[in-house]
């Protein structure tokens, strides 16, 4: 495991001082819509904490059809939000993606399953229809799958694996006995569309030994060699955290202000405060620098994956502490 080299930060550090009085351009490519999701960072636009870094702040909504990989790649943002297994097979693939930063501490994946489909434990996942997400939130899912020994190609010993779209119809329709679900929005979805947790098993990834780092944030390692992007990204991950930790201890308001910015008008504030709360649990014990056991654990999952891994090797400089550090010291 090897870091960008901590050197990169003296020179920009050096020019922070100057930089600092312009309004610098930084353009953060959300993973999904506008929701609670990404409470911090439209706290810290509302509440003027990019403005006091010296930073414009663009904050791009994403949906079914943007792939923040590949916004990255095409210049369309300066740093996105993504899962480590969707941002270490892109690595291992040829976009060298680094994490700056990992706002998330746990995670908020789950696999909801009805107990009339005869779902009381993971022994009886063999011969169902499992609901996944695909767009890269699907290989912690494959390494689960793997770890527990059963093929993805159906059959009795097997699952069937329903490609699932950003809703929980599957499982309401009865086409699957279990469905992707995260713990701050699809769970609630399933509730608010009356079936109650009685009628519910719930795996969370964390509980399974098998939970991946979520949300964090990815810069192209070359952008890391210019030492005026570092400076951005420093200022940037301090005033974000600022809104995470602001959003944390004020998740009503948090929710509120999630809500002026959905252009949709699609969210509710009832949705978006119960969101909220469930999304401060998991950015809760995380002061935004990634923790290495983390990291580790998270390889060590999507190595795990049989004949069909993840990822078939350990990164190599696949995270970097510069902007942490200097951001939060």
């Amino acid at each position: 495991m090897n870091m960008i080299k901590t050197g990169l930060l003296t020179g920009a550090l050096t020019l922070g001082g100057f930089m600092a009085q312009a309004q610098d351009d930084v353009t953060l490519q959300l993973k999904w819509v506008t929701q609670a999701q990404f409470a911090g960072y439209y706290v810290a636009l509302e509440n003027g904490y990019y403005e006091d870094e010296g930073l414009n702040v663009e904050i791009k909504a994403g949906g079914p059809d943007v792939a923040p990989t590949q916004v990255l790649a095409g210049g369309g943002a300066d740093v996105v939000i993504d899962w480590m297994p969707s941002a270490l097979s892109a690595r291992e693939k040829g976009l060298p993606l680094v994490n700056i930063a990992q706002p998330f501490k746990s995670s908020g994946m789950m696999l909801t399953c009805r107990r009339d489909a005869g779902v009381e434990s993971t022994a009886d996942f063999a011969g169902k229809t499992l609901g996944v997400w695909f767009f890269g939130n699907e290989f912690p899912f494959l390494s689960w799958m793997a770890q527990l020994g059963l093929s993805t190609d159906g059959g009795p010993d097997g699952v069937t694996v329903l490609k699932q779209g950003f809703n929980v119809d599957p499982i309401l329709q009865g086409q699957a006995a279990c469905v992707s679900t995260m713990t701050y929005n699809e769970y609630w979805q399933i509730i608010d569309a009356g079936l109650t947790p009685e009628e519910l098993t719930v795996f969370k990834y964390q509980d399974q030994g098998v939970a991946t780092l979520e949300d964090g944030l990815y810069v192209l390692e070359e952008n890391l060699a210019d030492p005026e992007f570092v400076d951005r990204m420093v200022r940037f991950v301090r005033a974000s955290m600022k809104g995470w930790k602001w959003a944390e201890e004020n998740p009503d308001a948090a929710a509120e202000i999630v809500l002026e910015y959905d252009e949709t008008g699609a969210q509710t504030l009832e949705h978006q405060t119960r969101m909220m709360g469930e999304v401060a649990l998991l950015t809760a014990g995380s002061n935004g620098a990634l923790d290495v056991a983390d990291y580790e654990r998270t390889v060590q999952s999507l190595l795990a994956g049989g004949d069909d891994p993840v990822i078939t090797k350990e990164p190599s400089g696949a995270w970097t502490s510069i902007i942490t550090d200097a951001a939060l010291n």
